[in-house]
């Protein structure tokens, strides 16, 4: 057992698919002296970040800052845009969309969870924690829905549980194509900032994310995108809300400040981050997490391990799902790997306990990183008594050198 005041030499390698590592140079932003968060000083810090979120999203129009984790967002979605008693059309596709759902029955909301019916048969896990949104059935089911009882479609952009990315412009395609006019809610939590997200381009009504993954920081922030339909539609909004009601903190922060004591010290780590992250470009970040995925992907496929997402079109850049094979605890596993390796991967969540772990490759990250972490693993199944097809670390290892980075 490590305690927090002992630990070994080296780094810890926290490649769990968030929180992620955070840079030094936000840990130095976050530790300068607390101002006053109703000063002069503070304003402009208020806009810049409120300002920088935006371009994060890709929107022109407001973004809800909080003081809470990304599960706080969820809530802020819902109770801004419902009433009690209203339909609420949900998808399952993992862990994280199932805690939505259960979320929306504790508001008093009627969650309809749509799902891919059957099991995998190499596996035996449910087809829809290995697959992502089915658009066409989310369409089928609006047309259905002639008296518009349903008032907000949501699902999840990058399910964190499995490494499945979703085509939320196919989503928005098939709400427009049933001619329906419920919201569109996407949780982008762990997508933000390393998954390519268009809030405005795609028709988003409400985006939540949080602090934790793509953005580098530690918990403690999350975001509300808002478009002009979502914000029309609180005005009318039933359910109980005050700490998450939208209209106080769109306007006092446009001025940039907040109704409530905001987390100053994270907000000048994500005043960093946003530095960081558009000196460089969402493009070329988008471009290299894509590559790591890939690079992780083709070790794992050396191998011989199934990963958790099943459509190759659909692989997250941000984690990779392996499943591990009947009867090997992969809890077990990753349990070994911290104690011989010091390397912290992702557990299996939900209907995926003991099944697979994660390997996270998000963030303030790099080749080198993840060849070490891939080590760690290989070396941590060959100890577990897993049997390898062939070396993943020499696949990744030649994935690398033949496929260079991408220049910012």
């Amino acid at each position: 057992m490590i305690s927090l005041n002992q630990h070994p030499s080296g780094r810890h390698f926290l490649q769990i698919p968030g929180p992620s590592p955070v840079p030094d140079r936000i840990l130095r932003a976050i530790s300068l002296p607390t101002i006053d968060h109703r000063g002069p000083e503070f304003g402009a810090l208020g806009k810049k970040v409120v300002a920088g979120m935006q371009q994060i999203f890709q929107t022109r129009h407001p973004v809800a800052i909080y003081p809470a984790s990304g599960t706080g967002a969820w809530e802020a979605a819902l109770v801004n845009t419902l009433s009690p008693g209203d339909s609420v059309l949900m998808y399952e596709t993992g862990h994280f969309a199932s805690l939505w759902r259960a979320m929306a029955l504790k508001l008093g909301l009627e969650p309809e969870f749509l799902a891919l019916p059957g099991t995998d048969k190499e596996t035996g896990l449910p087809l829809a924690w290995r697959n992502g949104v089915r658009a066409e059935l989310i369409e089928e089911r609006l047309r259905k829905d002639s008296n518009h009882r349903i008032q907000a479609v949501c699902v999840v952009h990058n399910e964190t549980s499995t490494g499945v990315t979703s085509d939320i412009a196919a989503v928005r395609r098939a709400i427009d194509a049933a001619r329906h006019p419920a919201l569109l809610m996407v949780d982008t939590i762990s997508g933000l900032a390393s998954a390519d997200f268009r809030h405005d381009e795609w028709g988003v009504d409400v985006t939540v994310s949080g602090s934790q993954k793509g953005l580098m920081l530690p918990p403690g922030i999350s975001f509300n995108a808002l478009s002009p339909k979502a914000l029309a539609r609180a005005k009318d909004a039933k359910l109980p809300r005050a700490y998450w009601a939208w209209d106080e903190i769109v306007e006092m922060s446009a001025s940039g400040y907040w109704p409530y004591t905001p987390s100053t010290n994270l907000l000048y780590g994500l005043s960093e981050a946003l530095d960081m992250i558009l000196d460089q470009g969402l493009p070329a970040i988008f471009a290299r997490h894509k590559r790591w995925s890939e690079g992780v992907r083709a070790a794992v496929g050396a191998w011989g391990l199934p990963t958790q997402c099943a459509d190759a079109a659909l692989h997250s850049p941000v984690l990779t799902g392996v499943i591990t094979p009947e009867g090997v605890d992969a809890d077990g596993l990753r349990r070994l790997m911290h104690q011989r390796f010091d390397l912290s991967l992702g557990t299996g969540l939900g209907k995926l306990k003991g099944r697979m772990f994660r390997i996270g490759h998000l963030g303030d990250c790099n080749d080198l990183t993840l060849m070490a972490t891939l080590a760690g693993v290989e070396m941590g199944l060959k100890l577990g008594g897993v049997k390898l097809a062939g070396s993943g670390v020499a696949a990744a290892m030649d994935f690398f050198a033949a496929t260079p980075a991408r220049e910012a």
